[in-house]
């Protein structure tokens, strides 16, 4: 890693266009979530703005690698092996270094290794489903897994969630703080599901999809997606009495 200075600055205000409404009653569980008054805009403090830190040291062998950190010797989880790899960059297009990212799915069946998940699917012994990674000085990451599959949830009588992964991101300050996930190119369930639907800019869903990636496959090994991931951007410096910045 180049040892650069950190930038400062506060960053830009969230752009709610861009998220779904806190309250959309298709999606059920948001109606207890929602706020029930008014927000507040708060500026940015130190507390945002800087930190947390994290060094490529802190990570293990096999994090990034879901088909081996779990699995037994010479074993491997059942499933299409994939890649999914990308870049994380800020509003302005500059790449973050140091992102930790840490991700999650259920298996090929659609099931998670959690005690509270009761699909009927079979466990995989040689798939935990978790892994973590740290994005490298031009802001890349890489994992490898397997695709996981669709499950249904109870939301209504008969809804499936897409394949998905999930995708948590500490960036250079908490106020980059991102949870998400990430879809796969091509799914028929991805207009159907009442989460996706929340969002109301099919470009901003298209930006939850990750794309298929032949160049960047392992023949006869794993395909590949490449999934890209804006963060918030920080103002430029104040000028005069303008206090949005330049």
């Amino acid at each position: 890693m180049r040892n650069a200075n950190p930038e400062t600055g506060a960053f830009y205000p969230r752009d709610r266009t861009r998220h779904p409404p806190a309250l959309t009653p298709d999606y059920k569980t948001s109606v207890l979530r929602s706020p029930q008054k008014a927000l507040l805009a708060l500026p940015n403090t130190i507390s945002e703005i800087t930190g947390p830190v994290f060094g490529h040291d802190m990570l293990g062998e096999l994090d990034n690698d879901l088909l081996r950190n779990f699995a037994g010797p010479d074993e491997s989880p059942i499933g299409e092996r994939i890649i999914v790899h990308g870049t994380i960059r800020d509003e302005r297009g500059r790449a973050v270094p140091g992102v930790l990212l840490e991700f999650w799915q259920a298996n090929a069946a659609g099931r998670y290794r959690h005690r509270n998940d009761g699909y009927l699917a079979p466990l995989d012994p040689n798939f935990g489903g978790c892994g973590r990674a740290i994005t490298d000085d031009d802001g890349y990451y890489s994992l490898r897994t397997v695709r996981p599959g669709p499950y249904p949830w109870p939301n209504g009588p008969n809804d499936w969630r897409p394949a998905h992964i999930h995708f948590s991101l500490f960036g250079a300050g908490f106020a980059q703080r991102l949870i998400t996930q990430m879809y796969f190119q091509g799914d028929p369930l991805i207009p159907l599901c009442p989460i996706v639907n929340t969002i109301n800019d099919p470009a901003a869903i298209d930006q939850l999809t990750a794309a298929l990636d032949k160049a960047n496959t392992i023949p006869m090994d794993a395909m590949a997606y490449k999934f890209d991931i804006v963060l918030r951007g920080r103002r430029s410096t104040l000028f005069e009495n303008r206090l949005e910045g330049n």
